[in-house]
Parts: structure tokens; C-alpha cells; sequence
């Protein structure tokens, strides 16, 4: 009778705890944060039989990167064959907005931009900040005078600008007072749409367009 009664109470703890995990899982759901199921990994070059097409440097802010401007295009640039590296200020642990920690392969001042046919500034609370490092500006503006493509999400179009980039180019950002002075300040025609094209330039509006922007990355480096 003893033990009849103590396993009726485990019982119970543990239906309690089943209910009370879901009530935060819907609750967690509910302020838009479900996590998205993990994708399956690929190696670089895997549609195209382990041949690395080309390659791609995508910059990062040291702290409050946008997660998925960073892994959706660059999940779509290898996907499509495409080699890439992600660099910061550093090479210690760059965290995204939404918590996500990546270890940058290289810091931008060790960038070689004749290993690149891309450059690729990611979006973010923190991405204003690189503009401030005048190694990304350097690099930014010797990727242009060697005729390499580019792109920028978010607020990353507001690096390209100060960096002189933009000068009579159609570009958009993520939208505000300050970011859209910042790329009229810069030269740049703003256009209010998700994505934009210009010749070898690619620009996006936020999160968002991740993934229209990595497909049209893509596309630029076919052409």
C-alpha cells in the first residue's frame, strides 16, 4: 500500500512537470521566439560535386550581430558551391542579437581581398560599430577598387557608405531617420524595397530578406 501511494505522488510530480514545461513552451511561442528545426549540414561545394566555385567574406560586428543575416546566406552562398569566411575587429568569440557565438576563421586586418570575389557586411545592432575600425573601411574600399561584388543587410549598408561605396548607387537598409541619412550622406539613391540590385552590388532591408538575399548573392556571383 506503501509503495502504491509513493509511485501515485511521482506520478503526479511528473505530469505537473510536463504541464508546466508546455505552459512555457507556449508562452516562449507565443512572443514569437520558436526555434526554427535545425537544417541538416552541408559541406561547402556539395551540389557541385566538392568544387568551391568561388569565395565570399562576410563581416561581423564583434558583439550584436543579426544570427540569421549571417547563417541563412551563407547556408545558401555553400550551398551553391560558394567557399566562405566570416571575419570581425577580432577573432574571439563574436555574439549574435539572438544569442548565437561564432569564432571568426580571421580578423579583418588579416583579410587578403585577392582571396575573395564577395564581400558581404552582416546587419545587426553592432554592425554601425564597424564603420568605426578604419580597417573594415579599408578593406571595403580596396574590394570596390578591385572590382569584387558586394553586399549588405540591415544596417550593414551604412558601413558600405561610410567607406564610399555607394556613390550614385541604388541601395537599401534597415530603416530608419539615422541609417537612411547615413546612405544619403554616403552618395547612395535609397530605395524602400526588401532587396535591391545594382550592378555588383546587393543590398537588404533586415532579417527578414536573409534568405532573398543570399539567393540573389548567389546570382550575382554567377553572373
Amino acid at each position: 500500500m506503501r509503495g502504491v501511494v509513493l509511485f501515485s505522488v511521482l506520478l503526479v510530480i511528473l505530469l505537473l512537470g510536463c504541464a508546466t514545461k508546455q505552459a512555457i513552451v507556449r508562452e516562449k511561442m507565443s512572443f514569437g521566439e520558436e526555434e526554427e528545426k535545425a537544417e541538416p549540414v552541408q559541406e561547402q561545394g556539395q551540389e557541385t560535386g566538392g568544387e568551391i566555385m568561388g569565395k565570399a567574406l562576410f563581416i561581423i560586428a564583434q558583439k550584436n550581430f543579426r544570427d540569421e543575416e549571417l547563417s541563412k546566406p551563407k547556408q545558401i552562398l555553400e550551398r551553391a558551391g560558394y567557399g566562405v569566411d566570416v571575419a570581425s575587429i577580432t577573432t574571439d568569440t563574436a555574439t549574435g542579437m539572438l544569442g548565437g557565438v561564432v569564432r571568426p576563421d580571421l580578423a579583418v586586418r588579416d583579410a587578403d581581398i585577392t582571396d575573395y570575389d564577395m564581400v558581404v557586411v552582416v546587419g545587426g545592432f553592432g554592425a554601425p560599430e564597424l564603420a568605426k575600425h578604419q580597417e573594415v573601411i579599408d578593406l571595403l574600399a580596396l574590394a570596390e577598387d578591385k572590382g569584387k561584388k558586394l553586399g549588405a543587410i540591415c544596417l550593414g549598408p551604412m558601413v558600405l557608405a561610410k567607406a564610399g561605396v555607394l556613390q550614385d548607387k541604388r541601395a537599401t537598409v534597415y530603416k530608419t531617420k539615422e541609417s537612411v541619412a547615413a546612405l544619403e550622406q554616403g552618395g547612395a539613391v535609397f530605395v524602400d524595397q526588401s532587396v535591391v540590385v545594382d550592378n555588383d552590388l546587393v543590398t537588404a532591408n533586415g532579417p527578414g530578406a536573409a534568405e532573398a538575399f543570399g539567393n540573389e548573392l548567389v546570382k550575382l556571383l554567377r553572373g
